[in-house]
C-alpha cells in the first residue's frame, strides 16, 4: 500500500489513491507460487520456473534493478504453457490474460509476453526482456549439463562445462543458442552470464533436485 498519510484526504481522493496502489502493487511470492501451483502440474516445468526465477533475481542484483519484479517475470513466464500446450504461436498471450486481470506489474506481464516473440512478432527491446528470454533458456542447458555428470550434481557444474556444450548443438538440442547470445545485448559475455545463472541455480540446488 501507498505509505503516507491519508486520514485528512477527502474519501473520493482516498479511494482514488487505494484503487492506484492496488493497480501497481507487486504480487506477493507466495501468490505466485499458487499460481503456478494452479497452472503448471509438470514437475519439469516447475523445476524449470524456480530455476528461471532464481537466475533473474541474480541478473536483478547484478544490473540494480528490481529483484522481487525481475524474480517474479522469471516465475511466471511459462504460466500458460499447460493451456497452450507449448505452442509457440499462442504461448504466453494466455499468461498475458491471466495476470493483466489479477493487476500484476505491467513491466513484468509484458516482459513475459515478450519471452516468446513467436506469438505476436513484437522484438525484445527492454533490458528485462532480453534477461528473461536468455536467462529462462540457459537454465535448461545448465540443467542438462548437470545431469551428465556422474554424480548429477549441479554444485560440480563449472562454466566452462556449460559453455563447452553450448557449442554442441546436438546437446540438448531443443535448447535455443541464439536467445543464450541475447546476453551479450545486454553487455554480458557468454562465459559472465553463464556465471551468473549457474551460481543463482545452486543456489536453490535442494529445490530443483540437483
Amino acid at each position: 500500500m501507498i505509505l503516507f498519510e491519508i486520514k485528512s484526504i477527502s474519501k473520493k481522493y482516498r479511494a482514488f489513491f487505494f484503487i492506484l496502489a492496488e493497480k501497481f502493487r507487486i504480487m506477493k511470492r507466495d501468490d505466485a507460487l499458487k499460481l503456478v501451483d494452479t497452472y503448471i502440474k509438470n514437475e519439469k516445468m516447475r523445476i524449470h520456473c524456480l530455476s528461471s526465477e532464481a537466475v533473474m533475481r541474480a541478473l536483478a542484483k547484478h544490473f540494480n534493478e528490481d529483484v522481487e519484479k525481475w524474480g517474479l517475470a522469471g516465475l511466471l513466464h511459462d504460466l500458460d504453457v499447460e493451456i497452450t500446450h507449448a505452442d509457440l504461436n499462442i504461448h504466453g498471450l494466455e499468461s498475458v490474460k491471466i495476470l493483466t486481470q489479477l493487476n500484476v506489474d505491467t513491466e513484468i506481464v509484458e516482459a513475459i509476453r515478450m519471452h516468446n516473440e513467436n506469438a505476436h512478432g513484437d522484438k525484445r527491446h527492454k533490458l528485462i526482456h532480453h534477461a528473461l528470454a536468455a536467462g529462462e533458456t540457459i537454465t535448461g542447458l545448465i540443467y542438462a549439463t548437470a545431469l551428465v555428470y556422474p554424480d548429477k550434481r549441479i554444485e560440480s557444474v563449472k562454466v566452462k562445462s556449460v559453455t563447452k556444450r553450448m557449442k554442441e548443438k546436438a546437446f540438448a538440442a531443443s535448447v535455443n543458442r541464439d536467445i543464450i547470445m541475447e546476453c551479450e545485448l545486454i553487455g554480458l559475455s557468454l562465459d559472465a552470464f553463464t556465471e551468473i545463472a549457474l551460481n543463482a541455480m545452486k543456489e536453490i540446488a535442494g529445490e530443483i533436485g540437483l
